[in-house]
């Protein structure tokens, strides 16, 4: 099976992950921190070799899923038509995943910042970019806002994923506010996002009623 561009780069960031993993397994300690609270406080610990692999193994999987959903998809022809976004999606979603892993790393090295802070500037290019994305989706089975009323109609998906495209770059912009005050970063983060991900449910529901009574 060849492999794409983004799918080789993709899998190099792994390669170093289980590389950096290796190298720092003797220097951690038994216990890692593996889960920050809203405030950047650790309020999570694991054994050291899941803190050190899980990550490396998550990418991976992810990895595998990235490859497979484009073969598997009914509408795989729709894929390809904006292809070049889904691959610039895998390459910052791998980078995002290694991003995590090296901050984590970092802080058992006892390396002291505000970890909440330090997450905000990654997940707002990671949501614009998902706007970016959004925007540029056809019709298919996996990628996108997929409701009932999206997959039904394709003029329905394209005015959803229109919207909802600029909803999560809005989004984006608001969680950069998260930089400037440490202790709301994860509200400014988190309420934005799940706001953009939920008015185009309930848009995509309005706007298939109003095509419907429209064609009766």
């Amino acid at each position: 099976m060849k492999l794409r561009k983004s799918e080789i780069i993709s899998l190099v960031i792994v390669i170093i992950s289980l590389i950096i993993g290796i190298y720092f397994y003797p220097l951690m300690p038994e216990k890692v921190a593996s889960h920050w609270n809203t405030e950047g406080e650790v309020d999570g610990y694991m054994p050291k070799f899941w803190g050190l692999f899980l990550m490396p193994i998550i990418s991976a999987v992810f990895l595998f899923l990235f490859i497979i959903i484009p073969k598997i998809d009914p509408l795989k022809h729709n894929i390809e038509k904006f292809r070049k976004y889904f691959d610039g999606f895998i390459v910052l979603m791998m980078v995002f995943l290694f991003y995590l892993y090296i901050l984590t790393i970092l802080w058992n090295m006892e390396i002291r910042f505000v970890f909440t802070q330090f997450l905000v500037p990654i997940f707002s290019i990671l949501f614009y970019y998902c706007g970016i994305l959004i925007q540029n989706a056809k019709r298919n089975w996996f990628i996108g806002i997929r409701t009932p009323w999206t997959l039904s109609n394709e003029e329905v998906w394209n005015k959803t994923h229109k919207i909802g495209g600029k909803l999560f770059k809005i989004a984006a912009i608001i969680t950069l506010i998260g930089v400037f005050s440490p202790k709301y970063a994860f509200f400014f983060c988190i309420i934005p996002v799940i706001l953009a991900s939920l008015f185009p449910i309930f848009y995509s529901y309005f706007e298939y009623q109003k095509l419907s009574k429209n064609l009766k």
